[in-house]
């Protein structure tokens, strides 16, 4: 494990591409996880703690591995190579490409909108 510290984002994809994997300690329950889902798009692989997000972000034992905390992260270490890259590419063209994602908001749009109104029912008063 090195500690690069803080990156250009133009050197980011090169930088994610020739990683092994990308080793994401949180803890805070982040509610959305970029930095996974860059690290996705070079197709490489994520380890992360379950907070927050994770679960939603990370296919276990396909994009990467959710861990519970340090020990069981440097346990999966050694099995990062075993995934596939091409295929952890796949997955964030198939969740998390703007067309993907803005397709997503357009079908929640129309759920709404094409709901029924709620019925409900007017009761008189006792009065």
């Amino acid at each position: 494990v090195e500690f690069i510290g803080e990156i250009s984002d133009h050197e980011k994809s090169d930088f994610l591409s020739g990683a092994l994997g990308l080793l994401l300690p949180i803890d805070w329950p982040e509610p959305f996880g970029l930095v996974m889902i860059e690290a996705m798009a070079c197709g490489t692989p994520v380890v992360a703690f379950n907070r927050g997000s994770v679960p939603e972000i990370i296919d276990e034992g396909l994009t990467g591995f959710i861990v519970e905390d340090v020990i069981s992260a440097a346990g999966v270490v050694n099995r990062l190579p075993q995934l596939d890259r091409t295929a952890i590419r796949k997955q964030f063209e198939t969740r998390f490409t703007a067309r993907r994602m803005a397709l997503d908001y357009l079908a929640a749009y129309r759920s709404l909108t094409e709901a029924q109104a709620p019925r409900i029912k007017l009761v008189s008063s006792a009065e």
